[in-house]
């Protein structure tokens, strides 16, 4: 690959190095000049310019990326095509995701042209949800160390399957109802995340002989997975859970992980059939040790001691606030937990309203509408922002290159607004607590704002989800707690989320906003007109 600058009369079929403005338009960097682009650019006096040729053994980004793709794709992935040298990774199943760090450290010790990202290990995906990307970092990659990458890591997603589940509770004589009830409900929601269900629910006393016999009760109706929570924690392999697993038959794989909370899990077997006691913490819904061992069993993956004992690098897990005893009193009450938000930035429409022009990349105050969008996100509390890109993509992408954001491309944009806000949600981060939605069309929103949104935050309040308002009418961005995107997921056609606000009146707050901006969209020539005569004030 030649990176050269050299006389624009010349440079016909090499890539333009930087993007680069002439009397009729940004040509964007990576464009492969054609000659009426030398025409263009010599008629706006542009006599030199910086460009990459290709050499015999370079191949370019898009292609690069594409291969790169095809190279990691195991079951249950697709590809899709390659942009501005990405080729995004999906899964195609509801299952676990499977790589390894050391397969996809050695892809990206190749070469520094080449990268892979991809989800962490074991992450539960759903259909279409981005896992991985594929990067060519420079306009080419070299053909030789592409092929190196050939068979060194396989990005696999293992569906969940169809398991007859039993659940065994234990009580002692101050148990209540109540308890085992809640407990229940929490057990069979974990599955349904899994696509399975609870086929028996059997409660026996909490003793050897009970638990034994109910073990055997489930075996002799054909169950693949018997779940037990016992009335009390299990403390040792002499305890009455782990001696009724052994009185029944079965055996003790491995009691205790090095996960927390999630410590004091029993992983058993009997006769073909998994066994696992539950530590006290999966009475709560909250992620501990059990889910990362339910959801391996239920997708097929292997799940012995050895397994267990690799989940310690990665296994100190979120406080749950229902554990007994804190683990640390915080030094000061003041200080409280700032959520982990990440802005969806929809920027992939037709503008069709707008008529022939993209209205997201019309000029205000020396800035696209849609720059200033993204600049206000930057200056909020917002950590990550993700920008949807669809119609004139590139041109987007371009109008943005200041803004560390990260690019999710809809390929799908005609299809309606759900189609774009379903690629984003798909790659919000598994670490992040939130999300906000923001449209591309609403420049005059200030940071502050998203503040105050950010800040009306608070899900164990009935705040999960937190929508502007002026003067008692609800309008834009919203702020929705990471809860809601699997129902999310399922939305259809030319609409957003704004219709499952009805369904959670016990978890909407309204944060009053003090002027119109929440109102206010630039959808129409004439909204245009209307903020061009307005002037931009923080």
């Amino acid at each position: 690959m030649i990176y050269a600058e050299i006389k624009t009369k010349d440079a016909e079929g090499t890539y333009l190095a930087h993007s680069i403005n002439t009397h009729k338009g940004c040509l964007s960097k990576g464009h492969q000049l054609t000659s009426s682009d030398i025409d263009d650019l010599l008629m706006s006096d542009i006599v030199t310019i910086t460009t990459i040729r290709l050499e015999e053994h370079d191949i370019h980004e898009d292609l690069a990326a594409a291969q790169l793709g095809q190279f990691v794709s195991g079951n249950g992935i697709k590809t899709s095509t390659a942009f501005t040298g990405r080729c995004n990774i999906y899964s195609t199943k509801h299952g676990i995701f499977e790589t390894t760090p050391q397969e996809v450290g050695k892809i990206n010790s190749i070469d520094e042209a080449i990268t892979l990202a991809t989800l962490s290990p074991y992450t539960v995906v759903h259909p279409d949800q981005l896992v991985a990307t594929a990067k060519i970092i420079p306009l080419a990659a070299s053909s030789q160390a592409l092929e190196q990458t050939r068979g060194l890591a396989q990005l696999t997603v293992h569906p969940f399957r169809k398991l007859k589940t039993g659940l065994i509770l234990t009580r002692l004589p101050q148990t209540k109802k109540s308890v085992l009830e809640k407990t229940q409900t929490v057990v069979n929601q974990r599955l349904k995340s899994c696509a399975n269900e609870l086929s028996e629910v059997m409660t026996v006393d909490h003793n050897t002989d009970s638990i034994a016999s109910a073990i055997n009760n489930l075996r002799k109706t054909h169950h693949d997975l018997i779940l037990i929570f016992g009335a009390s924690a299990i403390v040792d392999r002499q305890d009455a859970l782990p001696k009724g697993l052994e009185l029944s038959g079965g055996e003790i794989e491995h009691f205790g992980m090095p996960v927390d909370p999630g410590n004091l899990l029993l992983l058993g077997h009997h006769s073909g059939s998994s066994i696992i006691g539950l530590p006290g913490c999966a009475r709560s819904p909250k992620l501990n040790g059990f889910d990362w061992i339910l959801q391996r069993i239920i997708a097929g993956l292997d799940v012995s001691k050895d397994t267990i004992m690799q989940m310690g690098c990665g296994g100190l897990l979120s406080e749950i606030p229902t554990r007994p005893q804190p683990r640390e009193k915080m030094l000061s009450d003041t200080i409280s937990h700032q959520p982990k938000v990440t802005a969806i930035l929809l920027a992939a429409g037709q503008s069709r309203r707008m008529g022939p022009e993209n209205k997201l990349l019309q000029e205000w105050h020396g800035k696209p509408l849609v720059k200033w969008v993204a600049d206000n996100i930057d200056e909020s509390k917002v950590g990550h922002t993700i920008v949807v890109t669809g119609h004139e993509a590139g041109l987007v992408v371009e109008s943005l290159q200041s803004n560390d954001v990260e690019y999710v491309h809809n390929p799908d944009f005609s299809e309606g607004l759900s189609t774009s806000l379903i690629k984003g949600l798909m790659a919000v981060p598994a670490d992040s607590d939130a999300v906000l939605i923001c449209l591309g069309d609403m420049p005059s929103i200030h940071s502050t704002q998203l503040n105050q949104l950010i800040k009306s935050y608070d899900p164990e309040n009935g705040a999960a989800i937190c929508v502007p308002t002026f003067e008692g009418k609800r309008g834009n961005p919203v702020l929705w707690s990471r809860s809601f995107i699997p129902e999310m997921l399922n939305l259809k056609g030319d609409s957003g989320a704004r219709h499952l606000l009805g369904n959670y009146p016990g978890d909407l707050q309204e944060v009053p906003m003090e002027n119109t901006s929440v109102l206010s969209d630039i959808d129409t020539p004439e909204a245009l007109s209307t903020l061009r005569a307005t002037s931009y004030t923080k």
